[in-house]
């Protein structure tokens, strides 16, 4: 338990006071002070509150650190064996959670030195999700720090491998989760996606990776981004297993304030239907890019020929809007992740959700001690997003929420017409890991084609 608050002194009134450019006497703080006194005695009163928990309904043991020989692509951070319900959608099924979603005495790092030691006290929405539909909770999959990378070299505890090949990249942040399927060492696994970090990880990896409409899956108990822009959601070894996946992890939570539309349902009908009048939009945005690999964009292509020689319907379509996509992401993800996930201690303010608490507490000390031990792409997107706040004073971030609904309306327009928008998931294949001395600022030498996707997150 914490210490309970203090009254500020004068002297601490006069420091906050002058950060806000305000112009106090002494005799004004010391008034200040005194009209605080109430308020904090509320804050003391919070101390003596029992705050209420998610569920931890299945009996576990911690698991253990995997060595080497255990963990040849370094995609877990932890093995677990949690069982849960004898029967369901997932009866048996080994699933792997991304290691930004808490299991109650299991550790969890987010890839990030900040976190290490950090044992969460409740079980995330879709861990218990997972364990009610039968599935057993195989351990905890490495990712980046702090989820901050579409690469797979910044994770703390060592750069995630590709089972394809060693040398080049999972993709990420989720890189762990695809690793592990794609290794067949789980058939099903969670992953988050903040701007490609389901995608990414599993195309390259060779495996079927699904970001969810937002609000469809519940963050509760996942370590957030930002929260407009935060997802949950399924990698696996097949279009069927995604569908059960899906079918289990979905749904409102009234923890969830996103999901309070969110209609779940039984996603494995949709596999039996054919493809037979499937209307399918090819989007010319999503090829011919500065970094479109040739072999790429035709893989893509033939792949939809073979849907289109099995009756689907398939005409090219342009949405130009879909270019600047990327940047009124960038607009809403720096001072959303820079404001809500670490100046606000991973967890923010102003959300009328369920807070980690622990988690939050466990941020605070770890950024707090060793700002200094996150990546170069964690440091990149405080210093961008509070230099931004500052010097803009949130204006771009609110014109990007703006602008993402006429982005929206952009798609859902031609989705009125067809079924399915498609294009290269990303438009080149796995990078190279990148040396360990290569940090971010040098990542334009050592792979200058690439280097602006692995400053993404």
């Amino acid at each position: 338990m914490s210490l309970p608050p203090r009254l500020p002194t004068v002297s601490q009134v006069l420091e906050l006071a002058k950060a806000f450019g305000m112009s106090l006497t002494e005799a004004d703080a010391a008034s200040f002070c005194s009209l605080m006194a109430g308020s904090i005695a509320s804050y003391a009163r919070l101390d003596e509150l029992a705050e209420p928990k998610l569920p931890v309904k299945y009996p576990r043991d911690p698991g253990y650190r995997p060595p080497a020989d255990e963990n040849p692509y370094n995609a877990w951070y932890w093995k677990t064996n949690i069982t849960g319900a004898k029967g369901g959608v997932l009866a048996g099924e080994r699933v792997a959670v991304k290691d930004n979603i808490c299991v109650a005495g299991v550790p969890m790092m987010n890839g990030s030195r900040v976190l290490e030691g950090y044992v969460p006290d409740v079980d995330a929405t879709v861990v218990t999700r997972v364990l009610d539909a039968g599935g057993v909770i195989a351990g905890k999959a490495a990712c980046e720090d702090l989820c901050f990378s579409a690469g797979s070299h910044t994770c703390a505890t060592g750069p995630i491998r590709n089972p394809h090949n060693p040398n080049h990249s999972t993709g990420g942040s989720s890189g762990g989760s695809a690793a592990l399927v794609a290794a067949g060492e789980v058939t099903m696994a969670l992953g988050g996606d903040q701007g490609g970090s389901i995608r990414t990880p599993s195309a390259w990896c060779g495996v079927f990776g699904l970001k969810p409409t937002w609000g469809l899956v519940p963050m509760t108990g996942g370590m957030p981004i930002s929260y407009s822009v935060d997802h949950c959601g399924p990698i696996c070894s097949s279009t069927e297993n995604i569908a059960r996946l899906l079918t289990a992890i979905a749904g409102p939570d009234p923890h969830d304030p996103r999901t309070i539309n969110a209609r779940g349902g039984n996603y494995m009908e949709a596999l039996t239907r054919d493809v037979k009048g499937l209307r399918i939009a090819l989007l010319q945005e999503g090829f011919n890019h500065p970094v479109s690999d040739k072999a790429t964009s035709r893989k893509v292509r033939d792949a939809i020929a073979d849907l289109q020689s099995r009756g689907a319907v398939v005409e090219e379509v342009k949405i130009p809007m879909h270019l600047d996509g990327p940047h009124i992401w960038t607009g809403i993800i720096l001072e959303g992740a820079a404001e809500m996930m670490i100046k606000g201690y991973g967890m923010g303010n102003n959300w009328p959700g369920y807070y980690t608490t622990s988690l939050q507490e466990a941020f605070a000390r770890g950024w707090r001690s060793r700002p200094d031990d996150v990546s170069e792409t964690v440091k990149l997107v405080l210093l961008l997003g509070e230099y931004m706040h500052r010097n803009y004073h949130n204006r771009y971030h609110a014109k990007a929420q703006n602008l993402r609904v006429l982005l929206r309306a952009a798609y859902d327009k031609v989705l009125g017409d067809y079924d399915i928008l498609a294009m290269p998931t990303i438009p080149f294949p796995a990078t190279l890991i990148p040396p360990a001395r290569c940090a971010s600022r040098d990542l334009r030498r050592c792979r200058p084609q690439h280097a602006a996707k692995y400053l993404s997150i």
